[in-house]
């Protein structure tokens, strides 16, 4: 934060008025990146339903992976990784559950919105598991093999 203040040329009390703590920063940081990666992998998805829902996800997921200067954050904070990506203090979460819900909707997806949302929700919580593993503590876990039970997300 002191770093940013001085190139914005601003005080740091100034800094947190304006953004509200660290954490929030990042997780506008973090959320504007995963916006783009998210309209990219939307674009090159083909087909519609599950199969198109799947695909957003494995494209995002290898963006995601690509993003060297992510991973390198994660890797050297991960407590503040955690505390930004998977609880509400930062937004990230919910802003994340809105883009999933859109991308149910776009390709296909019907049902009562709660429920739909709710079932955006636990399909976030599981590809997080793939996107995030070794952060939560499960290690490493290939898309394939949590292919199934996102998949079984998406069907009534």
């Amino acid at each position: 934060m002191d770093t940013l203040a001085n190139e914005l040329a601003i005080s740091r009390a100034t800094l947190y008025r304006a953004v509200g703590s660290r954490d929030a920063l990042l997780g506008e940081v973090f959320w504007a990146i995963a916006k783009i990666l998210i309209a990219e992998a939307a674009g090159e998805a083909c087909g519609t339903g599950p199969d198109r829902v799947i695909e957003v996800s494995r494209i995002f997921t290898e963006l995601l992976d690509s993003a060297q200067q992510m991973r390198k954050f994660v890797a050297e904070e991960p407590q503040t990784a955690a505390r930004v990506l998977f609880t509400a203090a930062a937004e990230v979460r919910h802003h994340a559950i809105d883009a999933q819900l859109r991308i149910f909707v776009e390709s296909g997806i019907e049902g009562d919105p709660a429920e739909l949302r709710r079932r955006a929700a636990l399909y976030l919580r599981t590809l997080e598991g793939v996107l995030y593993g070794p952060l939560l503590g499960s290690g490493p876990i290939a898309f394939e093999s949590a292919e199934p039970a996102l998949r079984a997300l998406l069907t009534e």
